[in-house]
């Protein structure tokens, strides 16, 4: 069962602070393809046979193509867990949905609104997710265990953008203005200009770890991604889809959106766990001045989360507005910075949404044989003729 102390968080370590890297210049252009093997943070495998005791999270020395001994088991217990959970966006019957989107009265301006901000925001964000993951992330990952989440990670965040996307088909959305929303909508463009800079510095070609300040700058992405992106940038639009479902609206996106919600918890909660086993491995990392630059970017991400909750909602819909998720986010925020060992900046703040935990522990089984389009057939759709 998931919940918000499903990771403690571990101790911090107090050495002298190396000189934090500055950020690389960024774009929304394609990212740079990796660098080849021998320029890549993985070190040229050994011959011989490994001991679990000689992995390494980041700059290991061990064959990468070894799965076995396993050290990191958490990581292949959350593979596993992923792979047990998997779904596919047809499964799920979006008929009741596209008719209450065309009737002119299903839904009022202000729903409508929620609904494509929403997909603006998510259509792209987890095509960013899946580039840092495939084009960053796990070529600098030495520990085949925690490779192998990444590489479903990554596949998942192909399912989610898939779900987006069959949700703005089913609708009849503009696909042109639903796609290029984070160019042309300010509060969601000012989230993804945060996270560029974190994408852009590992899937740089010449980024390599080995030294404090670049296995900081990999830290730092890490955490923007887990705990920020997928951890706290995701929250508000869940909340407002899911909270459109329970008002038995826009049921079959909701389906959607929650079944995204648990995927998105495990990713939060394995790169947590990553995140704390780097931290143990390299506590010269752990810096007073790291971890201050840290409470700086978690600071930036509620206030530019908060932004986005006020410009899907300028008004109250749904039973909520968009002061409600102050304290959400100062909640969220508290707990992704208490898993990771960092001092939570909003004391006393509450969780106002409280069946948002309910949601994260759906099962899969759950209504899809009440849901599932009749016309879908995982199996039946191979022919081996």
């Amino acid at each position: 069962m998931l919940s918000w102390d499903d990771t403690p968080a571990q101790p911090a370590a107090k050495p002298a602070a190396p000189q934090a890297p500055a950020q690389p210049q960024y774009s929304f252009e394609a990212a740079p393809a990796a660098a080849d093997y021998n320029t890549a943070s993985v070190q040229a495998p050994s011959t011989g046979r490994i001991s679990a005791v000689d992995k390494r999270i980041i700059n290991g020395g061990t064959d990468v193509n070894q799965l076995v001994p396993f050290k990191y088991k958490w990581a292949w217990e959350k593979y596993l867990a992923t792979c047990a959970n998997h779904w596919m966006p047809q499964e799920i019957n979006m008929q009741r949905d596209i008719e209450l989107w065309k009737n002119p009265n299903g839904l009022s301006e202000d729903e409508r609104r929620l609904v494509k901000r929403n997909l603006g925001f998510f259509v792209t964000a987890d095509s960013l997710a899946a580039n840092n993951i495939v084009l960053g992330t796990y070529r600098h990952i030495t520990a085949p265990e925690c490779r192998q989440f990444l590489l479903r990670q990554a596949f998942e965040e192909a399912i989610h953008t898939h779900a987006y996307q069959y949700i703005v088909e089913s609708l009849g959305l503009d696909e042109a203005e639903i796609f290029n929303a984070y160019h042309e909508i300010k509060s969601i463009r000012d989230k993804d200009d945060f996270l560029i800079p974190f994408i852009d510095a590992l899937t740089n070609p010449n980024f390599k770890t080995g030294t404090p300040a670049a296995d900081q700058q990999l830290l730092k992405s890490l955490i923007v991604f887990a705990c920020i992106m997928e951890g706290m940038f995701f929250y508000v639009g869940f909340v407002q889809i899911l909270a459109l479902g329970r008002q038995n609206k826009m049921t079959g996106a909701a389906e959607q959106y929650q079944y995204i919600l648990r995927d998105e918890s495990m990713h939060c909660n394995f790169g947590i766990d990553l995140i704390n086993t780097i931290k143990m491995e390299n506590p010269h990392l752990w810096t007073e001045a790291f971890k201050a630059e840290l409470t700086g970017l978690f600071q930036k991400a509620v206030d530019l989360e908060y932004a986005y909750a006020e410009d899907t909602m300028p008004r109250g819909v749904l039973g909520l507005n968009a002061s409600m998720f102050k304290d959400y986010l100062r909640f969220i925020c508290n707990r992704r910075m208490q898993q990771i060992g960092l001092e939570p900046m909003f004391p006393g703040a509450t969780n106002p949404f409280p069946w948002m935990s309910e949601m994260i522990d759906l099962k899969k089984e759950k209504n899809f044989f009440e849901t599932r389009v009749i016309e879908y057939q995982s199996g039946g759709a191979l022919s081996w003729d």
